[in-house]
């Protein structure tokens, strides 16, 4: 005989917590859950209710415990939360663990025919009827087990307030207008809300209401940015192979490209993607083509990025410009591929063997990932070397709320190319690697142009400005320094840092990338407590003195990243020695993104909180 313990829920709410609480879904990898929950993210978006989703899922195909996060924060605070407010059980297998680590007050949705115990009294339990609801739906029955999470739409909705029209958008949006699939699913929304309406008694605390803090933004992923960003730079060669999380920018590349390039007068496509065999063989046709003049591309991870860096070494020593994306996640090794962290700061700045240095971008937003994915092209083809964009998992694969991405603001820049005309006027005579104009760049040709002269050979091993093989010491020794000259001349053509102060600092949070929704609550949180901080958020490498300046004026600078050893604060420390006395790493990882309770304890046992 089975037998379930229930505990009598006898508390009533009186008091209303609007806007501002987190809710965790807990299914399993492949149940089709994706869609309900962005469907939840979406419509509560159009709300005007700041929001933002991380979804938590494995690595294998389907099966094994995923989880979905929606925070909900009235002030604009969409940092992860650790604790759940709502939590949404679908899962068996983790059923118990969900219910732990529901706040006290919370509340506790539950497919019914889980049979587990529920040995809480501190907590809000509603069941829902999720398999007798969607025998009623007329879907078919190959379908039933995908739309099942439709049920926690509806009943969640008719709960905290989400509306169904917002819903239906959400749909709308996610099947781009395809009216079966989405009447098939708003069914069953529609159906679970009914039910939650006419069965359940609303006994927690948490409701929305909406408010229009969102009107005038975008919801989307940082890939997706990155894509759209990158096509509005011109790029005309893509050359790839799937990895997560870096996999749909390439993606999503191959979605939008045919939309927005193509010519209009032939109709034929005015770029190239190719999936290639592995990463070394993407990376290297993403260097030839680079080399001949295109502007190229590809995208991958750590691993990945691995496995490309000798053609990066090459294509830092024979300046050929090309573009990649690293979009971060847990190593060494395999990792954990479905996991975020910034562990490739410190290799990806000397990536290649011998004395080689790269630009690196490090976008903070997903207008950022926009903004430097066109901005990309113009640094490696100004200065004719790679552009590594260091993205990670969370700003990737992730929703971020942002505002419309503005198109490019300049013409682009392609950098010092000889063509015809021009080796007219210089009778034929140049050197491709011949310092010209004393800034280290030189001038290059490239593949379309029909001068007698504009061929030459390029050379991975050592060679003089006129592209000979060479292995005088002279040469060797110019060389290498011109290279190094150029990076010295780059650098006020990076994005600066952003800074962001408060009256009567005197200590700076200093991070790159996805962490800032973390540090910026934490600061609030700090504020709270009497302590003032500012902000310093590091958008490129090599640094500039303009960091120098920064840190230099504060009497302790705490620099925040999601990595084990701290690998900002070794680069900092390597290129201002100077400033080693006031510079204090907190450097966390397990796989998840940073929290401002993380940052905020570790800010006040150091400050004397």
């Amino acid at each position: 005989m089975e037998t379930q313990v229930r505990v009598e829920q006898q508390a009533v709410i009186t008091e209303k917590i609007v806007n501002d609480f987190s809710i965790t879904v807990a299914t399993v990898n492949g149940s089709g859950s994706q869609t309900s929950n962005a469907a939840i993210l979406r419509a509560i978006f159009k709300m005007g209710i700041p929001v933002s989703g991380k979804n938590i899922f494995p690595s294998n195909i389907q099966g094994l415990p995923t989880w979905y996060t929606i925070r909900v924060n009235k002030d604009g605070f969409v940092a992860r939360k650790e604790e759940a407010d709502i939590l949404i059980a679908m899962n068996p297998a983790t059923f118990s663990k969900d219910l732990a680590s529901l706040k006290p007050g919370g509340a506790f949705f539950y497919a019914d025919d889980i049979r587990l115990p529920i040995p809480r009294d501190d907590v809000v339990v509603y069941p829902m009827p999720v398999k007798q609801l969607i025998r009623q739906v007329e879907i078919p029955s190959y379908l039933r087990d995908y739309v099942a999470n439709m049920v926690y739409v509806g009943v969640l909705a008719q709960m905290i307030g989400i509306e169904l029209e917002k819903i239906r958008q959400a749909l709308e949006f996610h099947f781009k207008g395809k009216a079966k699939p989405v009447e098939i699913n708003f069914s069953v929304v529609s159906l679970a809300a009914e039910w939650a309406r006419e069965n359940l008694e609303k006994r927690d605390p948490y409701v929305l209401e909406p408010m229009k803090a969102t009107e005038g933004l975008i919801l989307t992923d940082g890939n997706t940015a990155a894509a759209l960003g990158a096509i509005y730079g011109g790029v005309q060669f893509v050359s790839w192979y799937p990895i997560t999380p870096a996999t749909s920018l390439a993606e999503n590349l191959q979605q939008y490209l045919p939309k927005l390039r193509k010519d209009p007068e032939t109709g034929k496509n005015t770029f190239v993607v190719v999936q290639a065999e592995d990463e070394s063989a993407a990376i290297g046709m993403a260097v030839g083509a680079g080399w001949g003049g295109l502007r190229a591309m590809s995208s991958t991870s750590g691993p990945g990025l691995s496995l490309m860096t000798e053609y990066l070494g090459l294509a830092y020593f024979a300046e050929v410009p090309v573009v990649v994306w690293d979009i971060q996640r847990v190593g060494p090794s395999t990792g954990l591929p479905t996991r975020t962290a910034q562990g490739d700061l410190t290799f990806v700045a000397f990536m290649g063997h011998g004395d080689t240095q790269n630009i690196i971008l490090m976008p903070g937003s997903i207008n950022e990932c926009f903004e430097f994915a066109w901005k990309a092209f113009d640094l490696a083809e100004q200065f004719q070397t790679p552009v590594v964009v260091l993205s990670d998992l969370d700003f990737g694969m992730n929703q971020w709320m942002g505002k419309p991405f503005e198109y490019p603001d300049k013409p682009m820049n392609r950098g010092k190319v000889l063509w015809e005309e021009d080796l007219e006027k210089l009778d034929g005579k140049w050197a491709r690697y011949l310092d010209v104009d004393g800034d280290g760049i030189p001038y290059r040709t490239v593949i379309g142009n029909r001068h007698p002269r504009a061929a030459y050979f390029t050379r991975g091993t050592g060679h003089d400005e006129y592209a000979n093989y060479s292995e005088d010491p002279h040469h060797w020794h110019a060389l290498l320094n011109r290279l190094k000259k150029k990076f010295e001349t780059l650098k006020p053509f990076l994005p600066p840092p952003v800074v962001e102060t408060m009256d009567g600092s005197r200590i700076n949070l200093v991070a790159f990338g996805s962490t800032e929704p973390a540090i910026q609550e934490a600061r609030a949180l700090l504020r709270a407590q009497g302590i003032a901080s500012d902000f310093t958020r590091i958008r490129s490498y090599p640094f500039t003195d303009q960091v120098s300046q920064i840190c230099s004026g504060y009497d302790r600078n705490y620099v925040i990243e999601l990595n084990r050893d701290g690998q900002l604060h070794q680069l900092l420390r390597m290129h201002f020695p100077e400033l080693a006395p006031k510079l204090i790493s907190y450097a966390y990882t397990d796989g998840l993104p940073l929290t401002a309770k993380q940052v905020y304890e570790f800010i006040l046992s150091k400050e004397g909180g």
